[in-house]
């Protein structure tokens, strides 16, 4: 059969049919486990040999460690994972696919995956027309899982048949004889292959077919497999290209991780190779070295001692890792402002693309804490130089927030607007709506309050020193109440308590009703300077304001506000 243009159209055809598939079941499994996705992934991932464990196991039922670390990848850019939980679940992705390798070892093609696609597929779909929700959600997950087997047997079927082609990849033969050299070039050779076919495992069955044909000698063969270790972090690597920061940590993680396995192997690739050999002959097996049908076996066997003993060796370093990738890849820092989780090119699914909105929205909290300091430090200094950079801080910061809630809500709208959303998650949106907004309207007030600061230094009427004293009580609690907020905001729970948030508001309150009590009396004894103290009384009002806004992030997250729309709507 000649392999033309028709065949490779089919062969991209059965890709796209697998990639749906995936994108299918990913979307229905997000929507099934819906509030409960983080507590399912932090329980799997709450240590590195879970992580580990997690990977081996997702990789061992895909069969394809490149879709593994791509999810992988995904998940770190929502904020699902950690980076060391991500780097673990990589590790057992590299073991989980030495299954594929035992699989065609052992029984070779022998089982069509496809056989109960069919079967899946009338199961799964009319659960699809119910009402309800969830049941609607475990019909989608189950026809995407068999779209998922249908496309990886169409690309079984699809990828050139050696045998019937040996041409394509006969000419390597041509490269066995050059020692050293031949190893490095085989590395390449398999890396190569592996990005073309954006699958190790697929990689793996060709280079099996190869040796089992006797087209390559054993080592040679594990040269290719060691090639195909480095080609697999290629496929996460691209997808998070269009991801942020924290998906190019996690894919770079990856590539550390094999690329420095490869290297050790290679040096003692003669006595690993030996003691495979070895093992087999003692075992009963023909050498892999001297019978070309014993080679599938004794590369199975290579790989999985490689790939064991590569997490073995690295597991204790998963720390180091992260931190290293960490300095490599920097993050945008909050001079030149960006969105970190935000973005729109990798599984961007609802479930997923809320939760990435919420990490923004943490980022927006935690920078009200530094614009509160920034606000501390420029009342309290009497030096101008600093007062004027303390200044401009604050306003960047406050251009920083308008930028924030711009873009958050442009992309809320959006996933409300192309996604299937759950009636729970349509109230995170509208939550998560109302939180940034209060949130950008903090930052506003802040930037008042400085330049009213500034005006009143301008006219030589700076505050007395109580009343600094007073604004920064009242800062206090403002920070204490900016702590609790963004401690609910990062909480995985679906709602918080706010009574924590309530008692410190109600503080607020109260030093506020007593500010104004003594500024009265101040007025009654005729000790009041109106721009000055006319100013002050501004600021610590506008402070009482920023507790109303913090106090509405709360309810917002607790549902209160949500409960009394619904209310007024009712009467």
């Amino acid at each position: 059969m000649e392999y033309g243009f028709f065949e490779v159209l089919s062969l991209l055809g059965a890709l796209g049919f697998f990639i749906y598939g995936m994108k299918v079941m990913s979307e229905g499994i997000q929507k099934v486990a819906g509030a409960r996705m983080r507590s399912i992934l932090s329980s799997m991932t709450s240590n590195r040999f879970k992580g580990v464990f997690t990977g081996f196991t997702i990789t061992s039922l895909v069969q394809s460690s490149s879709a593994t670390t791509v999810l992988v990848v995904s998940f770190v850019n929502a904020g699902l994972l950690s980076l060391t939980e991500a780097i673990g679940v990589i590790m057992g992705a590299n073991i989980g696919t030495t299954i594929t390798a035992w699989l065609i070892s052992i029984i070779g093609f022998k089982v069509n995956i496809a056989t109960y696609a069919l079967p899946i597929i009338a199961l799964g779909f009319p659960l699809m027309f119910f009402n309800r929700e969830r049941i609607k959600f475990w019909g989608e997950v189950l026809v995407g899982f068999a779209l998922l087997f249908m496309g990886l047997s169409l690309l079984k079927d699809s990828v050139p048949d050696l045998n019937s082609n040996p041409q394509i990849l006969e000419f390597l033969k041509q490269y066995t004889e050059l020692g050293f050299l031949s190893t490095l070039i085989f590395v390449g050779i398999g890396t190569l292959i592996t990005v073309i076919v954006q699958s190790s495992s697929a990689a793996m069955a060709l280079t099996l077919v190869m040796a089992n044909n006797g087209w390559i000698p054993f080592e040679l063969a594990a040269a290719l497999v060691l090639g195909e270790n480095i080609g697999t972090t290629i496929t996460a690597n691209l997808a998070a290209l269009i991801g942020n920061v924290h998906a190019k940590r996690a894919a770079f993680s990856h590539f550390i991780f094999n690329v420095f396995g490869v290297l050790w192997i290679i040096v003692l690739m003669n006595p690993v190779l030996y003691l495979v050999d070895q093992y087999m002959i003692s075992s009963g097996s023909n050498s892999p070295f001297t019978t070309a049908t014993s080679i599938p076996i004794g590369l199975s066997l290579f790989h999985t001692v490689f790939n064991i003993t590569n997490t073995l060796l690295l597991i204790g370093f998963v720390n180091f890792i992260a931190r290293f990738v960490t300095r490599t890849i920097k993050s945008y820092g909050d001079d030149e402002y960006t969105l970190e989780f935000i973005n729109v090119g990798l599984m961007n699914t609802a479930e997923l693309s809320i939760e990435q909105a919420r990490k923004e929205t943490v980022r927006m909290g935690n920078l009200m804490g530094r614009m509160s300091n920034q606000f501390r430090e420029f009342l309290s200094s009497d030096k101008p130089k600093k007062q004027q950079k303390l200044l401009e801080k604050i306003k960047d910061y406050e251009e920083m927030t308008d930028r924030m809630e711009l873009e958050i809500s442009e992309y809320l709208m959006e996933v409300s607007t192309n996604g299937t959303l759950t009636n729970a998650s349509s109230s995170k949106v509208s939550a998560l709506l109302s939180i940034i907004s209060d949130l950008e309207r903090i930052g506003d007030i802040f930037y008042q309050m400085s330049k009213d600061v500034e005006r009143n230094r301008e006219n030589e009427k700076s505050f007395k020193g109580k009343q600094i004293n007073n604004i920064l009580k009242m800062i206090d609690l403002i920070d204490e109440a900016l702590g609790i907020m963004v401690s609910n905001l990062q909480s995985s729970k679906p709602t918080v308590s706010i009574d924590a948030a309530m008692n410190v508001e109600s503080q607020i309150n109260s030093l506020r009703d007593q500010l104004r009590h003594d500024l009265t009396k101040e007025i009654e004894k005729e000790k009041y300077e109106q721009k000055r103290d006319g100013q002050y009384r501004d600021i610590f009002h506008l402070c009482e304001k920023v507790g109303d806004h913090i106090i509405n992030v709360s309810e917002a997250l607790a549902g209160e506000k949500e409960q009394e729309l619904d209310e007024i709507q009712d009467l």
